[in-house]
C-alpha cells in the first residue's frame, strides 16, 4: 500500500504518540549511497528529537537484506515471540517483493506481517507493485451464507492509505513523492483487476472451438466445485513454464549463492475471494449479461467464460508488463522525502537543509536522473538539471529554503541597499566563513570544477568531467586547449598550479567573467552560471547557482564538494589511499582469503558506511578524507585517458564496451559505485567526439550505451556496469525534440482524422437520405453498421495514439537490468545480481566473453 503525499507525516505523527519505554527501537535499513545516508541523518534527528530510540542497519545488497530479515526482522513478528515494531527502508528494496524476501509476509496465517510495518523510501524506478497496491495485513475472514469472505483493510481504498487509517498493524507502506497517483492508474486498475478475479488455468488453448463439448471436461480439475482452490503462489512452479511470456516477474538474481526469492508481479489472491469452481466463472462474467422476461439469453459455457477470463487476464498482465519493461529511472531522492517530512512536523533546520542539499547534489554526481544512470548527451539552454522540471522545482525550492532560513545578518551590506558588495553576488566563490561563528549555507555561482577550494585551479579544471569531455583533455591536443584557454583568460600556469585559496585576489574577482566571455569559444555554454546585465540572477531565483556550507574558520565546502568526498570514503575508504599507492600487495594477501561470495568485502564497504556517516557531522573527519576524494578522481583520469588513448573502447551491436583489467588503479574500481563513475566519464567523452565527428549523437539522440567491467583478481570476478547515453524520460535534453515531433505528429494525426470523419459523415448523410428516398426506413440496419465500421476505425486509431504515447513514455531509459535478467535467462554464465543498482552485475572471470556477447543481442535502452 502506498502513503499519499499529503499524508506523509500521518505514520510519524502516529510512532510519535504511541511511543512508550517499552516499545521497541525503530529499525532503519540504509543503502551504502550518499543521497541514503544523507535520508538517514535527517530522520534520526527527528528521532533524537522525539526521545524515540533506533537502530541504523546499513545495507550492502540484496544477501545483507535477506539476512537481516531473517536474524532482525522475522524476530520481530508477534507470531514470533516478538512485539512488532517500525522497520524504515531507505534506498532499500524498492524493487522487489519485500514481504517475501524479509520473510514477513507468511501465508496461510491468520495475521500477516505481526505487527512489523515496513516503511520503504526509494527514489529507484519501477516500484515493486506488489508492495504499492497489496502489502497490508489481511483482516481475519468472516461467515457470510455458510462461506467464509474476506474483509477489506480499514482505511486502505484500491491500495490507497486514507486519512481514516490505523498504523500499527504491520503491512509493507511505500511513501509516494507523486508518481504513482500521478502515472500509475492503469497499472492500478490492472494489478487490482488481477487480485480480485477468479482462479483459472491456463492450459495455452484459448482458441474458439466448439462449445458442445462437456462442460465438466472443460473445467480445470483443481477448480472442481468441493475442491481447494490453489492461490498464485502455489502455482508459480506448474505455470513457470506455460506462462513465462505471458505474465511479467520482478527482477531476480540468478546462479547467486543469496538469491531474491523468484516471485510474480502478478498479485496473489490474500481471500478476497470465497467462490470457485465453473458457479465462481459463471457468476463473475454473466454480471455483463442483463436477460429479458421474454426470453432469457441461453447462459455461455464454462469453456466460453474461460476464454473471456483468460483474455482479460493477459490484457491485465501485458499491462504490469509494458511497466517492468519500460526501464530503470530515478524519480524524487529520499533527503528530499525525508526534508519534507521534516518540514510537515515543522522542524526544519539549516543541518537538516544541508543533508537534504547534499544528498539532491549526489545524485548528479551518480549519473542518476530520469532515465536511469545515464549521462547528459547535448548542450541545454534549459536550466531543468539532472531530473527535468522535477528536479528544477527540487532545486529552487532548496534555494528558498536556504534565503528563509539563512537571512542577511544586521551587518551585511544587503541591508543598506547595495547586494551586489557581497562576494557571492558578484561572482567570487566564496572560500572563507564570514565570521568565526557563521555556520550559514549561502548560494554560489560555483564553475563545473572540481573541488576547486582544496585543489589548485589547473587540478581542478583537469579533472572535471565536464572540461575532461569538452576539452578532449586525455589527450595531448586537450591539454594544449586547457593551456590556451588559460592563457587567454590571463592566468599563468604559474599562477593557477598554486592552490585556489592562495591565489591572486585580482584573479579570483574576475574568474567568472573571464570563463563567461571565453567558454562559448570552447563549446562551454554551461561552465558557469549565466551572468545577468545588472550583476544580479534573474528575478531572484539564482537558477543553477550551487549551494555552500561555512563551519566558522574551520572550512567552507560546496554541497557537491561533501557529495564527492562522501562517496569517495564509501567506494574507497579514508584507509585505502597508503595501501593502494603501494601496490596493495600487503591488502591482496590478506584477502585472498577466500572470498567467492563476497561477504569479506561486503563487510568492509559496511565499515567505510560508518566513517562515512560521521563526516557528514564532523567536520574534521570530512576535510581529512579529502586526500581519498583526490586520489580516486585521478585514478578515473589516468585510467579513461589509458583506455581512450589505447583504443581500447570497442563497439559492439547495442553498446560500446571496455574492460579495465591493467593498470595501478585497477584495484579501485572493484566497487560498482567507483566503476560508474569510471563509465560516466568515458560515457561523455565519447558523447563529444560522436558530436564533433558526426554533428549528432548516435542512437536517435540518446547517445551511446556504455558498458564497463572491472576485474575484481581476489574473487576471480568482473563487476559490469551499463550506463545510458541519456536523453528521453523528461531530462530537457536531446529527448525534448523527439517528445516534441511525436507531439506534432500526433496532433496532425487527430486533425487529419477528423476531417476525414467530417467527409465521411457528409458522404454517408448524402447516401442516407438517398436510401430513405428508395427505401423507407429498412436503411437503418445499414446504418448501424457503417457506425459500427466507423467506432472500430476510431478505436485502431486511439489505440495507434496509446501505443505512441506508451513509446515516449519510457524513451531513451536504462534496460540494462532487464537485459542482464533475460542473458542470466538464456545462458550459463555465473552471474550474481546483489546490487539495488540493477545495471550492475558480477560476472564470473572466464564467462564474461560469452555473457557480454548474448548482451550485444538485447535492448539496453529504450
Amino acid at each position: 500500500m502506498y502513503l499519499p503525499r499529503s499524508l506523509i507525516s500521518t505514520l510519524y505523527l502516529h510512532l510519535q504518540r504511541t511511543h512508550h519505554p517499552l516499545s521497541p527501537p525503530v529499525l532503519i535499513l540504509v543503502a551504502l549511497e550518499p543521497d541514503a545516508l544523507c535520508g538517514c541523518r535527517i530522520l534520526t534527528q527527528l528521532l533524537k528529537r522525539d526521545y524515540i530510540p533506533h537502530k541504523i542497519q546499513p545495507i550492502a545488497g540484496y544477501g545483507d537484506l535477506e539476512k537481516a530479515g531473517r536474524n532482525v526482522i522475522r524476530p520481530m513478528m508477534e507470531s514470533q515471540g516478538g512485539s512488532g515494531g517500525v522497520v524504515v527502508c531507505l534506498g532499500v528494496g524498492g524493487l522487489i517483493d519485500l514481504g517475501g524476501l524479509l520473510g514477513i509476509e507468511a501465508e496461510g496465517e491468520d495475521t500477516n506481517y505481526g505487527g512489523v510495518e515496513v516503511w520503504v523510501i526509494d527514489a529507484r524506478r519501477p516500484w515493486n507493485l506488489g508492495n504499492v497496491f497489496a502489502g497490508f495485513p489481511i483482516p481475519p475472514p468472516v461467515e457470510d451464507g455458510g462461506e467464509l469472505v474476506g474483509q477489506r483493510p480499514q482505511g486502505v481504498d484500491g491500495g490507497k492509505i486514507q486519512r481514516d487509517y490505523k498504523p500499527g498493524k504491520g503491512g509493507i507502506i511505500v511513501f509516494d513523492d507523486g508518481d504513482i497517483e500521478e502515472e500509475l492508474d492503469a497499472e492500478r486498475d490492472a494489478f487490482l483487476a488481477l487480485v480480485d478475479m477468479p482462479e483459472v488455468e491456463d492450459d495455452g488453448d484459448d482458441s474458439e472451438g466448439s462449445d458442445t463439448e462437456s462442460e465438466d471436461e472443460d473445467v480445470p480439475t483443481h477448480s472442481r466445485a468441493g475442491q481447494k482452490r490453489k492461490s498464485w503462489s502455489d502455482r508459480d512452479e506448474e505455470d513457470e513454464s506455460s506462462e513465462d511470456e505471458d505474465r511479467p516477474r520482478q527482477r531476480r538474481r540468478s546462479n547467486s549463492s543469496s538469491s531474491i526469492p523468484d516471485s510474480l508481479t502478478r498479485p496473489r489472491q490474500r481471500g478476497l475471494l470465497s467462490m470457485s469452481g465453473p458457479s465462481a466463472i459463471a457468476s463473475s462474467a454473466s454480471r455483463s449479461v442483463s436477460p429479458t422476461p421474454a426470453q432469457p439469453p441461453k447462459a455461455p459455457s464454462a469453456r466460453k467464460l474461460r476464454r473471456r477470463l483468460l483474455k482479460l487476464r493477459r490484457k491485465h498482465e501485458s499491462v504490469l508488463q509494458a511497466y517492468y519493461s519500460l526501464g530503470a529511472s530515478y524519480s524524487e531522492p529520499i533527503s528530499s522525502m525525508m526534508y519534507s517530512l521534516a518540514s510537515e512536523l515543522g522542524r526544519e533546520d539549516n543541518d537538516l537543509l544541508w543533508m537534504t542539499i547534499v544528498g539532491v547534489t549526489s545524485m548528479e554526481l551518480y549519473g542518476r536522473s530520469s532515465v536511469g544512470v545515464a549521462i547528459s548527451t547535448s548542450k541545454s539552454s534549459s536550466p531543468k538539471g539532472w531530473l527535468g522540471t522535477r528536479g528544477s522545482r527540487i532545486r529552487q525550492l532548496l534555494r528558498d529554503e536556504v534565503r528563509r532560513l539563512n537571512p542577511p545578518e544586521l551587518s551585511d551590506s544587503s541591508l543598506s541597499g547595495n547586494r551586489n558588495i557581497l562576494p557571492e553576488n558578484s561572482g567570487i566563490i566564496p572560500t572563507t566563513a564570514r565570521s568565526p561563528t557563521d555556520n550559514s549555507i549561502r548560494l554560489s555561482p560555483e564553475p563545473k570544477f572540481l573541488l576547486i577550494r582544496h585543489w589548485s585551479l589547473y587540478d581542478s579544471m583537469l579533472h572535471s568531467p565536464y572540461l575532461s569531455a569538452r576539452l578532449h583533455i586525455w589527450s595531448e591536443t586537450g591539454r594544449k586547449r586547457l593551456h590556451k584557454l588559460l592563457a587567454k583568460m590571463g592566468v599563468s600556469l604559474v599562477q593557477c598550479k598554486q592552490s585556489y585559496t592562495h591565489m591572486d585576489m585580482e584573479l579570483k574577482r574576475g574568474l567568472r567573467t573571464k570563463l563567461l566571455k571565453y567558454s562559448e569559444m570552447y563549446g562551454l555554454d554551461d561552465l558557469v552560471p549565466a551572468a545577468d546585465t545588472d550583476g544580479r540572477d534573474r528575478g531572484g531565483t539564482k537558477e543553477g547557482w550551487g549551494f555552500v556550507r561555512s563551519w566558522g574558520w574551520r572550512a567552507t565546502l560546496s554541497a557537491q564538494d561533501v557529495g564527492v568526498v562522501v562517496g569517495a570514503i564509501l567506494e574507497v575508504g579514508k584507509k585505502a589511499i597508503s595501501t593502494l599507492e603501494s601496490g596493495n600487495d600487503r591488502g591482496r594477501d590478506v584477502k585472498e582469503t577466500t572470498d567467492e561470495d563476497g561477504t569479506l568485502e561486503g563487510e568492509e564497504w559496511v565499515g567505510r558506511f560508518w566513517d562515512a556517516y560521521d563526516a557528514l557531522e564532523k567536520i574534521e573527519e570530512l576535510k581529512s578524507a579529502l586526500p581519498t576524494a583526490q586520489h580516486l578522481h585521478r585514478a578515473i583520469l589516468r585510467t579513461g585517458t589509458s583506455l581512450i588513448e589505447k583504443r581500447q573502447i570497442r563497439h559492439l551491436r547495442a553498446f560500446r564496451m571496455c574492460v579495465v583489467k591493467d593498470g595501478p588503479d585497477v584495484t579501485l574500481f572493484t566497487h560498482p559505485s567507483a566503476l560508474t563513475k569510471l563509465a560516466l566519464w568515458i560515457g561523455e567523452a565519447i558523447a563529444e567526439q560522436e558530436r564533433e565527428s558526426k554533428g549528432k549523437i548516435g542512437h536517435g539522440g540518446r547517445g551511446t550505451p556504455l558498458v564497463v567491467a572491472g576485474l575484481n583478481e581476489n574473487r576471480g570476478v568482473y563487476v559490469v556496469v551499463g550506463t545510458g547515453g541519456g536523453g528521453g524520460g523528461g531530462m530537457g535534453f536531446g529527448d525534448r525534440h523527439a517528445a516534441k515531433e511525436k507531439k506534432e505528429k500526433r496532433e496532425a494525426k487527430a486533425k487529419a482524422r477528423e476531417l476525414k470523419k467530417q467527409n465521411k459523415e457528409k458522404v454517408r448523410e448524402q447516401k442516407r437520405e438517398a436510401r430513405r428516398l428508395a427505401l423507407g426506413d429498412d436503411a437503418d440496419e445499414e446504418d448501424e453498421t457503417e457506425s459500427e465500421d466507423s467506432e472500430s476505425s476510431s478505436d485502431e486509431d486511439s489505440d495507434d495514439e496509446d501505443d505512441e504515447k506508451s513509446q515516449v513514455r519510457g524513451f531513451g531509459r536504462n534496460k540494462f537490468g532487464n537485459a542482464f535478467q533475460e542473458v542470466v535467462e538464456e545462458t550459463n554464465a555465473r552471474v550474481r545480481i546483489d546490487s539495488f543498482e540493477h545495471c550492475v552485475v558480477e560476472v564470473k572471470k572466464e564467462d564474461l566473453a560469452g555473457f557480454l556477447e548474448s548482451l550485444s543481442m538485447k535492448a539496453v535502452v529504450g
